[in-house]
């Protein structure tokens, strides 16, 4: 019925900031534009794998308060084969983690950035004890 995840929609202050975020820093490809009815840019496709893309929207105009334990979006979770690498990748860009490399309660090793519109990514490298490997 269900065959997966699609994308995830996220709306940006600054497309340009965004792209250069998602494409040049982490890597993902952009893969495609939709226009609205008077022919605007309205959004950009990034691939992140096949079939699953991250959608931007232009228009941003306000961020939600960070607040501790709000109800809805969290964050997004990017599976990486080594942690440190995606690390120091990230840190040669001129980025500052949020958290550094560390070991989770799941056994998986986990670090943390911000995109430029403040939502919290976290990349995690699975690990063979991992609840996520025995499911």
């Amino acid at each position: 019925m269900i065959k997966g995840i699609g994308h995830l929609a996220l709306t940006v202050e600054n497309m340009d900031k965004s792209l250069e975020f998602y494409c040049d820093i982490l890597g993902f490809e952009r893969a495609f534009e939709i226009r609205d009815n008077e022919n605007q840019p309205w959004i950009e496709y990034i691939k992140v794998a096949p079939g699953q893309f991250i959608e931007l929207f232009y228009g941003g105009l306000s961020k939600q308060l960070e607040e501790r334990n709000q109800i809805g979006f969290n964050h997004i979770c990017l599976e990486v084969n080594d942690i440190n690498e995606v690390a120091n990748h990230i840190k040669m860009k001129g980025l500052t983690l949020d958290v550094e490399p560390t070991k989770g309660k799941d056994n998986n090793y986990q670090c943390w950035i911000k995109d430029p519109d403040g939502n919290r990514i976290e990349f995690m490298q699975l690990e063979p004890t991992s609840p996520h490997m025995n499911c």
